[in-house]
């Protein structure tokens, strides 16, 4: 006999099914999300589990490495992919599971990629740095909104990362203004040092990584885009062709066409969020720096939109990565804006 496991995952707790192969339930129950206690329930039935499926939330980590080291066969389960009946009055975390191991059984779960361990910790410090740039970017603004209001001296984001404290502080004459504005300024420069420390550790990392020099030869990718596109990436086998990771990236248009005509949008949220900010990023400064794709984008832009001409560049630049990356070879400009 051969089960099949369904977990509907939840922040504290976590709904448990085994199916056999005439969909019938072994088990059931809600269990806390505590690894040993789960680990233990399903040890009765190890030997017969084909394998199990867990619910891609937030805090899937833990559940999914604990059950692979303990031998299991887990899947990620892709909830954007997953569709039940509509028609269905009622559903409860009961149902969900079920639903789950029921499409293992039948060989029609769609599945999420489960991320190496081994590289999560690095990708971490990654989103936490750029979580930080933007607490950065809003410091910057606050202390510039102050002064401007009550000085009128506009000053620039770069003047108040390079200058020191105490000129900043002598444009402000209100003592209490000047408080606020120090306040400010004293998170800054804690934001700005937390910055350099991460990026100095994932430098370490990954500095000596081939893919990482051959990444930064796209135009516009400087060391910063770089480590985001390679540690956002992953395997990058794992994308069919080089269409399917650009689509991943965010980098292709949404929408339904029927009959040659929009019908509708499907979903434009579906990719990684990461790789889409840092394709547009690479897009605009290769449009500054490099003449080729200047002239290509100006062409485009005397068609359409600027926002979809620079979406063609972020397209070609992410189709141009999945080559670099599954060849192991650098850019070539001819080929992609020849």
């Amino acid at each position: 006999m051969k089960l099949y496991c369904g977990i509907d995952l939840h922040s504290n707790n976590s709904y448990v099914v085994l199916l056999d192969e005439e969909d019938k339930i072994v088990y059931q129950k809600r269990l806390p999300n505590d690894l040993l206690g789960i680990l233990e329930t399903l040890s009765s039935y190890k030997n017969i589990i084909e394998g199990i499926v867990v619910e891609s939330t937030y805090n899937w980590y833990w559940l999914v490495d604990g059950l692979q080291a303990a031998g299991y066969k887990v899947h990620l389960a892709n909830t954007t992919a997953i569709k039940q009946y509509a028609g269905l009055k009622y559903t409860d975390d009961k149902s969900d599971a079920i639903w789950l191991a029921r499409l293992l059984r039948l060989g029609l779960l769609e599945t999420g990629h489960i991320y190496p361990k081994e590289k999560r910790g690095i990708r971490e410090l990654l989103r936490r740095r750029m979580f930080l740039v933007r607490q950065q970017t809003m410091s910057i603004l606050g202390i510039q909104g102050i002064i401007t209001r009550y000085e009128n001296i506009p000053l620039s984001g770069d003047k108040i990362k390079r200058e020191d404290d105490e000129k900043i502080l002598r444009y402000v004459q209100n003592p209490q203004v000047r408080l606020a504005v120090q306040s400010q300024l004293k998170i800054l420069r804690c934001i700005m040092d937390q910055v350099n420390h991460l990026e100095k550790n994932i430098l370490q990392e990954i500095k000596n990584d081939v893919l990482f020099k051959l990444v930064k030869t796209l135009p516009g990718v400087g060391p910063i885009l770089a480590m985001t596109i390679l540690l956002e990436t992953g395997e990058i086998k794992r994308f069919e062709n080089a269409g399917n990771y650009s689509s991943y990236c965010r980098c292709v248009e949404s929408k339904r066409i029927s009959n040659a005509k929009k019908k509708g949008e499907n979903n434009r949220k579906n990719g990684n969020a990461y790789l889409g900010w840092a394709y547009i990023e690479a897009a605009n400064f290769a449009i500054r720096y490099h003449e080729p794709i200047k002239r290509y984008y100006q062409r485009k832009l005397s068609k359409t939109k600027r926002v979809v001409a620079l979406k063609t560049i972020a397209n070609k630049l992410s189709k141009a990565c999945y080559f670099i990356l599954r060849d192991g070879v650098e850019f070539e400009m001819k080929k992609a804006f020849g």
